[in-house]
């Protein structure tokens, strides 16, 4: 087969898997989700086989712990948080209102001093519009999160089809994994498996690491903010572990959530913002030099600049399900992309017909 008519192949099977995930988005979020838990879990399984279980008997003795700590842990921390889930959106605006007189009652002078009065008042209308915009957001975001949408009645719903496709999933994980190798050409056999392994070792090792980086900054935050006495300390400590999943974002979403609240809470002292300050400090400080470097390193090799655009595209493009497929997709173009700049970079094209062609090292 020409390289014209393989590209055209390929180009073909991309734009068919792009539709299937715009036309099914809806329906796709049980099986993703249980296809990114057997994805998980599968190594595991494998262990239990080589102490001598059967694949059926560890994949229901996988199962079966999993959802009874996921149940242990849902029926533990609900009532904590719905609780103060539902007082954050209560205070939200008037603590915010509160915070902005606070800015402007410290701020208005020094900028009236240096840039006059008239500076002074538009400064002031334009934080009050800036704060107005984003506590409008914010409470409408949590207020239909409080009210049990149709996004958090489909996470859910998950508990009912999540276990069950997992399972046959988990179970005949091995045998699919044999088939699909079956299936590759046989000219590029080892071309293709060398690349896959590189996108698995990728995806696996970010997916496995950064799930416990967030699992573990979430506790962080939400014991350091409980202890220091920020209100619904645990509830921001949790929503910023969640979000660290995104570079930067979710320690940024819960420094200034949780130093707004605690400066509302405590002023005119100024000694617990500091310590919750301090928190997230020691919380960036232990991700960054202990938890990515010995859970996470340098598995995926994508750039977070690139890694924060596939999760905001490919969650605008598909939402929900684009977030759960965003970091293995963007894994996949990565290794794809180095692949084919090593390829450019040996051939004709780049080095011209005479020149001897090298090995060439490559990193994106």
């Amino acid at each position: 087969m020409s390289l014209q008519r393989q590209l055209l192949f390929w180009l073909l099977a991309l734009a068919v898997l792009v539709l299937a995930l715009v036309l099914f988005r809806d329906v796709l979020l049980p099986f993703i989700a249980a296809l990114a838990l057997a994805y998980l879990l599968d190594p595991l399984a494998d262990r239990l086989e080589r102490w001598g279980l059967s694949r059926l008997t560890a994949t229901i003795a996988i199962l079966c712990l999993f959802l009874l700590v996921f149940i242990v842990g849902t029926v533990l921390l609900a009532p904590l948080l719905s609780q103060q889930l539902a007082g954050l959106v209560a205070r939200l605006p008037g603590d915010a209102a509160k915070l902005q007189a606070l800015i402007m009652e410290r701020g208005a002078p020094l900028i009236e001093r240096f840039g006059g009065a008239k500076l002074a008042e538009d400064a002031q209308s334009s934080l009050g519009n800036l704060v107005g915009e984003a506590t409008k957001w914010a409470g409408g975001l949590l207020a239909s999160l409080w009210s049990g949408g149709t996004a958090i009645i489909g996470v859910f719903s998950l508990l009912v089809l999540t276990p069950v496709i997992a399972f046959y999933l988990l179970a005949d994980w091995d045998r699919m994994v044999a088939t699909v190798d079956g299936w590759l050409p046989l000219d590029h056999r080892d071309t293709i498996r060398g690349l896959l392994h590189e996108m698995d070792v990728a995806i696996a090792g970010f997916l496995r690491g950064q799930a416990l980086v967030c699992l573990l900054l979430g506790t962080f935050y939400a014991i350091g903010l409980s202890l220091v006495g920020v209100n619904f300390g645990a509830l921001i400590g949790i929503i910023s572990g969640f979000l660290s999943f995104i570079p930067y974002v979710g320690s940024l979403t819960g420094l200034v959530l949780s130093v707004g609240v605690a400066t509302v809470q405590f002023w005119p002292d100024w000694t617990m913002p500091l310590l919750t300050l301090a928190v997230f400090a020691a919380g960036q400080f232990i991700e960054g030099n202990i938890l990515q470097p010995k859970l996470v390193g340098d598995s995926i090799g994508v750039h977070p600049v690139w890694l924060m655009f596939a999760l905001l595209a490919f969650g605008s493009l598909f939402g929900f399900v684009g977030l759960l497929l965003a970091v293995p997709l963007a894994a996949v173009i990565g290794v794809l992309a180095r692949f084919l700049l090593r390829q450019y970079l040996a051939s004709p094209y780049y080095r011209g017909r005479s020149a001897p062609a090298t090995k060439t090292h490559v990193e994106l």
